[in-house]
């Protein structure tokens, strides 16, 4: 393993010698007499490790450390000078100096400690921006499924909102992946390092939920024996993710609106203002409109809450992204319990197309759970598949004649169900698309695609 290395500046020969002979043992080590050669150094070496003299001639240590920092790859920076004071000391670190050391106290091997030390802690940051990564790429936009143009379009937004402060509001039905849309706000985010905070308002009553959001103070009501943080302080910094927004009461309307416009807030039976730095992410299945119009939601608040409205919409109305999520959802179960599942059987991917999922993503994939679990071989049948799900579909059957060809490609397959409701609906575009449990947007754009010419009835 290499040795690391560390660049000596100091103007003064007999010390740069002097650390040279103490430190070459267990370092590589540099030496440059001013700051103009130890940036050239530094820009044609990786250097781990700056010790710096203060007092150099042409540019002062701390001037070297700010323009070591700068780099892509910025090294340890550890200041040694004889004019040591403790203002020079916080001067330093706000520079960027690792650490602090006055020449005329230096011992060898505490200065070796202090090196160490620095480099340690700079390979446990290393590890945890790695993790970070990872992390990112679990819960990132990477890790969104969907090619329909309605989800390419939420993809688009969501980077583009991601990197601002902006409030967002996510609407859609029950289990179209909102909490996953806000995940992925956040962890594209400047904020991704700090925490995500996810409150669900319907699973607790008025009186608690307040609490749990803005905190309370010992004795503030029966059963409040200490003072409790709310979820807005535990989120200081990063992303506040409220899920069905639309169940909070007139009360907390209020205390909302008064966060959002002013960032502050008060523990329930405190009078103490606190502000909070936390971006707000709300998400309902309601339609909070139509609630301003009934008077049970505030007007306001909802425009507050929507400077960014994001619509998720149902699968039943992007069924092209089935077969992306049902192989996702596959090779994720498939090594969960580890089983040798690979793919589904023509008769299996059909039986997902023609369902109408009234519980979108989440019953998709709660559905090939079901299906990895119990299947026998390593491709899901249609039998393997729940009950509701091959039998209970919304649309009529899949043509018996499609399963007598099992050489077909999904895509022939999608292109013999089109072909197949055009005809039986003589040519209407709207009742085909309703057959097959599409929207006519899309079917327009799968006639296009596979070049099918028809005549449209009505």
């Amino acid at each position: 393993m290499n040795k690391p290395t560390v660049l000596i500046v100091d103007d003064e020969k007999p010390t740069r010698e002097g650390l040279r002979a103490a430190l070459e043992d267990r370092f590589d080590v540099y030496v440059a007499e001013d700051a103009p050669s130890a940036m050239e150094l530094l820009e044609r070496e990786p250097v781990d490790v700056v010790l710096t003299d203060f007092r150099l001639p042409l540019e002062d240590g701390m001037k070297l450390i700010a323009r070591a920092k700068s780099l892509p790859r910025p090294p340890v920076c550890i200041l040694m000078t004889a004019y040591g004071s403790e203002e020079l000391a916080v001067e330093a670190m706000k520079r960027g100096a690792d650490d602090y050391i006055p020449k005329g106290r230096m011992q060898i091997d505490e200065l070796e400690m202090r090196i160490n030390r620095a480099l340690r802690q700079r390979h446990l940051e290393a590890e945890n921006v790695a993790l970070h990564q990872q992390l990112d790429q679990r819960y990132g936009l990477e890790h969104l499924v969907g090619e329909s143009p309605a989800m390419k379009e939420v993809f688009e937004i969501v980077r583009q909102v991601a990197p601002t402060r902006a409030t967002v509001l996510l609407l859609g039905e029950s289990g179209t992946g909102k909490e996953v849309i806000a995940r992925a706000i956040h962890q594209l985010s400047p904020r991704a390092r700090m925490p995500m905070v996810i409150v669900h308002c319907a699973a607790l009553s008025p009186t608690l939920l307040e609490s749990e959001l803005f905190g309370h103070e010992k004795g503030a009501f029966t059963g409040a024996h200490e003072r409790r943080i709310g979820r807005f302080e535990q989120a200081q910094g990063g992303t506040l993710f409220l899920d069905e927004i639309g169940e909070i009461d007139a009360t907390l309307q209020i205390k909302l609106l008064r966060f959002l416009g002013e960032r502050t807030f008060e523990r329930v039976g405190s009078n103490k203002t606190l502000t909070a730095d936390v971006r707000l992410i709300a998400a309902t299945n309601k339609d909070l409109a139509q609630m301003v119009r009934a008077g049970t939601f505030r007007e306001d608040l909802y425009f507050r809450l929507r400077v960014v409205e994001i619509h998720l919409p149902p699968l039943r109305e992007r069924k092209e992204d089935i077969p992306l999520l049902a192989h996702r959802f596959l090779q994720e179960f498939a090594r969960e319990n580890n089983k040798p599942v690979r793919d589904f059987t023509l008769d299996a991917m059909e039986a997902l197309l023609q369902y109408s999922w009234p519980g979108n993503v989440r019953e998709l994939r709660t559905a090939i759970e079901h299906a990895v679990v119990l299947c026998r071989g390593d491709r899901i049948t249609a039998r393997d598949l729940p009950a509701s799900v091959r039998g209970g579909s919304t649309t009529p059957p899949a043509p018996t004649g499609l399963l007598s060809r099992p050489n077909l490609t999904l895509k022939e397959v999608e292109k013999e169900l089109i072909l197949r409701a055009l005809q039986e609906t003589g040519g209407n575009r709207t009742l085909a698309a309703k057959k097959i449990g599409i929207s006519r947007r899309t079917l327009h754009r799968k006639l296009r695609q596979y070049q099918i010419e028809e005549q449209e009835g009505n």
